[in-house]
């Protein structure tokens, strides 16, 4: 059964950082109704900055560790679209070691990035990051804000945003199961639910992981209109891109508790995936972000002699390992990225059952019709 990206997101903590397995949202919290009207879907952005044709987007990365789908994605559909200048940045030289899978090396430094651009960025883009409460992270933040750059947070980024206090008195989304933490901790923001992606001022915020799709591509809308989104939106194999969204859709239930408990319990294996200059970036991080929260596999980038390749759009990759015979391997192909991911969700129920695939989609925050496991 295929599942379809246009109904919903959300992604819980604990499968994407490890961290403890939270309960169901509390059904006490406040929720914002869904609206489906293109005014709440249409993003709005200042003229870029003197002296640049184009609006320059910097996606920011943590080297302690930066979500992979939630840079990946903005990375790849915004270099794809044209329509912005896009670079990466990391707090500190050196490589950036991302979830599940995944090692880049940035195009640049904070440091360097102020040295070339003092008058700063236009759009800065913040993963969910390892450490979100980095003092450093939090004050380049604060003065690219200060400078007049739209911040945009991807999933749990809300929650560094939060803490440069960048959300205070504000409306934000993040993804569903952190909404309860991150009001007890940052009360002074108004926490949304069932919107993928919100604007309130100079602040956008999306829902989980996957929301980073349809949120890239109203920026990409903001950015070069309707018709260069919907081309770029094509490539992808997307057809729509609003914000509507049913944060109640996703929740944690006692059988998927029991199926990560079991999955631990379990043999683990190693799933390779092999990389070569003009890998598709964003194919590429569903793939690794979707078999790594199986909870059954750690995934490898793999190439024969580890030499670093450049994704389609340049992003620099640094594989894991040499290839190993008889290792399990995932393929990519030149479907676009969206049917590629539907069927790593078809090859991973084959491999580990529906469960699995269950809380990849919980993780990922992906629209899933499939019920939930029975007891």
């Amino acid at each position: 059964m295929r599942t379809s990206f246009l109904l919903g997101s959300a992604a819980p903590l604990f499968l994407m950082l490890g961290l403890a397995i939270p309960g169901p949202l509390s059904a006490t919290l406040a929720s914002e109704a869904v609206q489906d009207s293109a005014a709440v879907d249409r993003l709005s952005l200042p003229p870029p900055k003197a002296g640049r044709h184009r609006p320059l987007v910097v996606l920011l990365a943590d080297n302690a560790g930066t979500q992979t789908t939630d840079f990946s994605v903005p990375y790849g559909i915004l270099k794809e679209s044209g329509v912005a200048e896009v670079r990466s940045v990391s707090m500190r030289a050196g490589l950036v070691r991302m979830t599940r899978g995944l090692t880049i090396e940035t195009d640049e430094t904070v440091m360097d990035f102020d040295g070339r651009e003092p008058t700063g960025a236009d759009v800065v883009i913040v993963p969910a990051q390892a450490n979100p409460k980095d003092k450093a992270m939090a004050k380049w933040l604060r003065s690219q804000a200060a400078k007049g750059a739209v911040i945009m947070s991807i999933c749990e980024g809300s929650r560094v945003l939060a803490n440069a206090g960048l959300l205070d008195g504000r409306h934000a989304a993040s993804h569903w199961s952190s909404i309860p933490s991150l009001a007890k901790s940052y009360p002074d923001t108004n926490w949304v639910r069932d919107r993928r992606y919100i604007q309130d001022g100079p602040i956008i915020s999306t829902a989980g992981v996957t929301a980073s799709i349809p949120a890239s591509l109203a920026l990409v809308e903001a950015i070069g209109g309707h018709d260069a989104a919907d081309t770029t939106a094509r490539k992808f194999g997307i057809a729509a891109w609003g914000s509507a969204h049913r944060t109640s859709d996703f929740a944690i239930g006692k059988a998927d508790i029991a199926a990560v408990i079991a999955a631990r319990k379990g043999s683990q294996e190693t799933s390779q995936i092999s990389i070569a200059d003009g890998v598709d970036e964003v194919a590429l991080a569903l793939h690794v972000d979707a078999w790594g929260r199986t909870e059954h596999t750690r995934v490898v980038t793999a190439r024969s002699g580890r030499a670093a390749v450049r994704s389609r759009h340049g992003l620099v990759i640094v594989p894991d390992a040499e290839p190993a015979e008889g290792t399990h391997a995932l393929q990519l192909t030149d479907q676009p990225a969206i049917a590629q991911f539907e069927g790593s969700l078809a090859e991973i129920e084959r491999r580990y059952g529906a469960a699995a695939v269950r809380l990849v989609a919980l993780g990922m925050e992906y629209d899933f019709s499939r019920p939930a496991p029975q007891k």
